[in-house]
C-alpha cells in the first residue's frame, strides 16, 4: 500500500470503525508505508481533517445520499468523508483530482461502489448554493465549526455562545510544536543557538520561559539536540503546571497520575536533581515511557511504580510536600490533537469522571503535609470538572485554601472569583485548568 490515499482510508477505517486513537494509529501506520514525506504530510492532513470535520461532512452526506449515511458501507463512506473534505476544505487540491482519486479508491470495492462515490461528489460540487444547516444558532454554530451539538450546548451554557465560538475555533487550529529546555543540560541561551544552527524556523514561546515553539523544520524527536536531553516536547498550558507547584531543592513530592511524564520530568529538573519525585500510573507499561524520558533528560531524583490514585495508600500519609494530579478527564482540552474525542465522548462520560477526580482529589488531601500544595490540572474545558471539583473539595476540605494562580493578561487565559485559571485553546496552548491548593492548618 503505497498510494497516500490508500494509507489515509486504512487509518480512518481503524480510527472510525475500531475506535483507535489517531495520533497512534498515525505514527504506527506511516512508519510501516514506505511514502515520501510530501505524501507523510497528505496522509496526515486527509486524516487529521476528516476526523476535525466529520460532523459537518456527514450533514452533507446525509442530503446527497438517498439513503443517508447510516445504511451506507463504513469503506465507501469513509472514501467519500475523505472526499468531501478535501473539496470543501483543502484549496491546494483540485476538486477534479479529489473525486477521480475516491473513484478509483472505490473500484477495490466494486463497480458499484465507485459510481456511487462519483456521483455523489461531483453532485456536492454543482450544489454551491445548497444550506445544509436549518436551524437555531446551536445548529449553525455545530455545522460551522463542525462540533456535536451537545458539546456545543454543553460550552454556550458553561462560558457563552461568543466565548464558545472562541473555543471552537482554537479547538479546530492545527497545533503548533513547543519544546521545553531542559535546564539540567544547557541554559535557554545555548538550547536556541543550537536549534538556529540546526537550521530550525522558532520563536519564543507565549507565556513560559523555557518554551521555544517549532515554526518550521524536520522532525525534532529525530534531532541529536532532542535525543541528548536538552528539549523534550511538551505544550505550553501543561509547562504551567510544575513552576506553579513552589518547588524547593529536596522536596518529597508525589505525581499520582504522571504518564506520559512530561510534568514529571518538569518538576525533576526544577528541583535540580535532588528531593525525590515518586511518579505513579495505573498502567505499568507507560511507566516505561517515563524512564526513557527521564533517562534522556539526565534525570536521577525520580522513582516510579504502580499505584491506582483513587485507592488510598497509608504509606503517604503526610508524607508530601507537594502533590501532583493531573487527573483523568473527558479531554475537550486537546480536540485540536485528537479530534476523534468529539465522537468518542458524551455526556455520561463527563458525569462518571467527576467521581473519579474527586476520589483522587481526596487522597491527595491525606498525601499531604502540613503548609503543603496540591496542584489539581486537566486538559478538559468542562466546568464540572474544573471550578466544579475544586467548590466542592474546598467545601470539604476546609483546611485548605485556593491559592491564586496568575501568567499574565494573555486574551485566551479566564482568571475566575476561585483564584484558578482556565487556559482557553489556541496555536500554542491546549485548552486546560489549573488549580492551586494550599493546605493552611
Amino acid at each position: 500500500m503505497e498510494n497516500s490515499r490508500e494509507v489515509a482510508l486504512d487509518i480512518l477505517e481503524e480510527v472510525f470503525n475500531k475506535n483507535a486513537y489517531s495520533n497512534i494509529v498515525i505514527n504506527n501506520k506511516l512508519n510501516g508505508y514506505n511514502l515520501q514525506d510530501k505524501d507523510k504530510a497528505l496522509v496526515t492532513e486527509i486524516v487529521y481533517g476528516t476526523i476535525k470535520y466529520k460532523y459537518t461532512i456527514d450533514k452533507i452526506l446525509d442530503y446527497h445520499l438517498k439513503n443517508g449515511i447510516k445504511k451506507l458501507d463504513n469503506y465507501v463512506l469513509n472514501i467519500l468523508r475523505m472526499g468531501i473534505y478535501q473539496i470543501k476544505y483543502l484549496d491546494k487540491i483540485p476538486a477534479f483530482a479529489a473525486v477521480n482519486e475516491c473513484v478509483e479508491l472505490g473500484k477495490n470495492k466494486s463497480k458499484g461502489a465507485s459510481k456511487l462515490i462519483n456521483g455523489v461528489l461531483r453532485n456536492y460540487l454543482r450544489s454551491e448554493n445548497i444550506n445544509y444547516c436549518k436551524g437555531n444558532e446551536i445548529d449553525k454554530i455545530s455545522f460551522e465549526y463542525s462540533f456535536p451539538k451537545w458539546m456545543v450546548k454543553l460550552f454556550s451554557k458553561q462560558y457563552g455562545l461568543e466565548t464558545t465560538e472562541k473555543i471552537l475555533r482554537g479547538l479546530n487550529i492545527v497545533p503548533s510544536v513547543t519544546v521545553r529546555v531542559n535546564n539540567l543540560k544547557g541554559n535557554f541561551e545555548e538550547v536556541w543557538e543550537k536549534l538556529l544552527e540546526n537550521n530550525y524556523n522558532i520563536e519564543e514561546g507565549l507565556i513560559c520561559p523555557e518554551a521555544i515553539k517549532i515554526i518550521r523544520g524536520r522532525n525534532i524527536e529525530k534531532n541529536p539536540i532532542f535525543k541528548e536531553g536538552f528539549i523534550t516536547v511538551q505544550d505550553e498550558s501543561a509547562m504551567l503546571v510544575a513552576p506553579t507547584m513552589d518547588l524547593q531543592e529536596n522536596m518529597m513530592v508525589l505525581d499520582l497520575c504522571s504518564a506520559p511524564g512530561g510534568k514529571t520530568t518538569h518538576i525533576c529538573e526544577i528541583m535540580n536533581n535532588t528531593g525525590k519525585v515518586l511518579a505513579f500510573d495505573i498502567h505499568e507499561n507507560k511507566l516505561s515511557l517515563i524512564k526513557e524520558n527521564a533517562d534522556r533528560l539526565g534525570i536521577k531524583n525520580i522513582l516510579l511504580d504502580t499505584m491506582d490514585a483513587t485507592i488510598y495508600n497509608n504509606k503517604f500519609e503526610k508524607k508530601a510536600d507537594r502533590v501532583l494530579i493531573d487527573v483523568p478527564c473527558s479531554g475537550l482540552g486537546i480536540i485540536r490533537k485528537k479530534p476523534e474525542i468529539k465522537y468518542t465522548k458524551n455526556i455520561k462520560d463527563l458525569k462518571s469522571i467527576v467521581e473519579v477526580q474527586r476520589k483522587i482529589l481526596i487522597n491527595a488531601a491525606r498525601y499531604i503535609n502540613d503548609s503543603g500544595i496540591i496542584l489539581y490540572s486537566t486538559c478538559t474545558l468542562n466546568k464540572e470538572e474544573n471550578e466544579e471539583n475544586i467548590k466542592w473539595f474546598i467545601d470539604k476540605f476546609p483546611e485548605f485554601k485556593v491559592e491564586p494562580v496568575f501568567y499574565g493578561n494573555l486574551d485566551n487565559l479566564i482568571y475566575n472569583d476561585l483564584g484558578t485559571v482556565t487556559v482557553l485553546p489556541n496555536d500554542s496552548m491546549d485548552g486546560f485548568f489549573i488549580a492551586k491548593l494550599r493546605k493552611i492548618r
